[in-house]
């Protein structure tokens, strides 16, 4: 991605904006009122580098401005500002996500907080991490880590997604088959609301039910309800070292067999992933990973207990009786290291087929992964299409990538066909349709499937209680 700079004077720039009562001059005007000039940015081809996230098939406006706050103070002299000219405004973190609830709406204020980045507090005693939403992933992990602690959510996206996009999308991630995802390490938040008030919700102790759970409110909410400007995170003792198993398989269904006997089986393995031949062949191809691309179905299994060669050998076991043709233990950690390397690239290797993915985020009951995948197969080959599939297969949560030419209207049609049979399959398995992605603007119409309309107008309700004027994030979710 080429680098786009910022313009050479900020006043300048906002000099050239209209100016009048109720404009984006005097949107500027206010906003450069308590913001310095270098957290305001208008030049229109910078703005535009904000306008979405990286989701295909979602529209995006054009924004008036984009500020990089680097206070609790500055976002609430925003959102004050937004209050008072009825400016919407869009929170964004990274724009990692894949459903498009990062995009910017015509005329709003993008709410970029990647400049709120700071570790503020990690405490071993609390087991307990207080955070930025700028904060990175990986950057909190490793920072945890030097303290003998763990913070296990772990989306593909660690090294550049935000704790607030986290927070934001409830994100998951590849250890959440024994750990769990973002919403249960959300124990406190710090929330600047629409008109600028501060709120704080739930609590640093390890326990407490003190009123309605706002905290997990707020988390999923995809910025609807409240910017996050502070947040505090539970953490884990660091666990030891996890080994990586791989095990081949001549069929998805094969492969979703072994999965059953597994969690059947009583096992809690720190990491259970899937892809299918189409995601292996092209994660080779992006990284010459040397993957077998002979199997229909590779899954890895990891173990992060205390003897994990012994918890490795009992799932190769499984994996054999369910008919893995072949189950290779990893021989120490840099192997299983550069197994996890090539699950983590799946989804930007698909990308790499064709030059655009939609990246479908359906989750079923695990009893039911084998029916989805089958599925899948028979949409692929109705609409003539690539799909390759990578899963965390512990949780059911499968992420479906429709590959295809954005250039080739008749392909992208079918493209977009083919991901909403792909949404209503697994509504049909008793699944849902999204299990980390988040709804944003791509899943919409999916979301009133899924939760009726008594549960739609409930959850508007909600909305109009924290955001009377509808400016936080509008059109997105509902």
């Amino acid at each position: 991605m080429s680098r786009i700079e910022a313009p050479r004077d900020e006043d300048d720039a906002a000099a050239t904006v209209d100016r009048a009562p109720g404009g984006p001059g005097a949107l500027v005007d206010r906003l450069l009122a308590a913001l310095p000039a270098g957290s305001v940015l208008t030049d229109p081809d910078v703005t535009a580098s904000y306008a979405h996230d990286m989701a295909s098939f979602c529209p995006a406006g054009a924004p008036a401005v984009v500020v990089l706050p680097r206070t609790v103070e500055d976002v609430q002299h925003v959102m004050r500002t937004a209050t008072e000219l009825r400016v919407p405004v869009v929170p964004q973190g990274a724009r990692t996500g894949l459903s498009g609830a990062a995009n910017a709406t015509d005329g709003c204020v993008v709410l970029s907080l990647t400049k709120m980045d700071r570790v503020l507090e990690i405490n071993p005693v609390d087991r307990v991490a207080v955070v930025e939403p700028g904060v990175v992933n990986a950057t909190l992990s490793r920072a945890v880590n030097e303290h003998g602690l763990y913070y296990p959510p772990d989306p593909s996206s660690w090294e550049m997604c935000t704790i607030g996009g986290n927070i934001g999308t409830a994100s998951g991630g590849l250890c959440c088959v024994k750990y769990g995802v973002t919403a249960e390490y959300v124990l406190g938040l710090d929330v600047v609301l629409a008109d600028g008030r501060l709120m704080s919700t739930g609590r640093r102790t390890a326990k407490g039910v003190a009123g309605y759970d706002l905290t997990r409110l707020f988390v999923g909410s995809e910025g609807s309800l409240g910017i996050v400007v502070k947040a505090v995170l539970g953490l884990r003792p660091k666990p030891p070292e996890q080994l990586v198993l791989a095990a081949e398989f001549a069929s998805a269904s094969a492969a979703c067999d072994a999965i059953c006997r597994i969690m059947e089986g009583g096992h809690v393995p720190s990491l259970l992933e899937l892809m299918d031949r189409t995601t292996v062949k092209a994660v080779n191809d992006l990284a010459r990973m040397g993957l077998p691309e002979t199997t229909e179905a590779l899954l890895l299994a990891a173990f992060d207990t205390t003897d994990p060669a012994a918890d490795l050998a009992a799932v190769g076991a499984l994996c054999e009786a369910a008919g893995a043709t072949q189950v290779v233990p990893a021989e120490d950690a840099a192997e299983s290291e550069l197994l996890l390397q090539a699950r983590r690239l799946a989804l930007t290797a698909l990308e790499a087929v064709k030059g655009t993915t939609m990246i479908d985020d359906v989750c079923v009951p695990r009893s039911r992964l084998g029916e989805m995948l089958e599925g899948i197969e028979r949409v692929a080959a109705k609409y003539g299409l690539t799909i390759g599939v990578c899963a965390h297969a512990g949780d059911g949560n499968t992420h479906p990538t429709v590959c295809f030419d954005a250039s080739d209207p008749d392909e992208s049609r079918r493209a977009r066909e083919s991901f909403d049979e792909i949404m209503a399959l697994g509504l049909e398995l008793g699944g849902t349709i999204t299990g980390e992605h988040g709804v944003g603007v791509l899943k919409k119409e999916w979301l009133a499937r899924e939760i009726g309309p008594v549960g739609l107008e409930m959850q508007r309700a909600v909305k109009q209680a924290f955001d009377p004027l509808g400016i936080l994030n509008p059109g997105k979710l509902f």
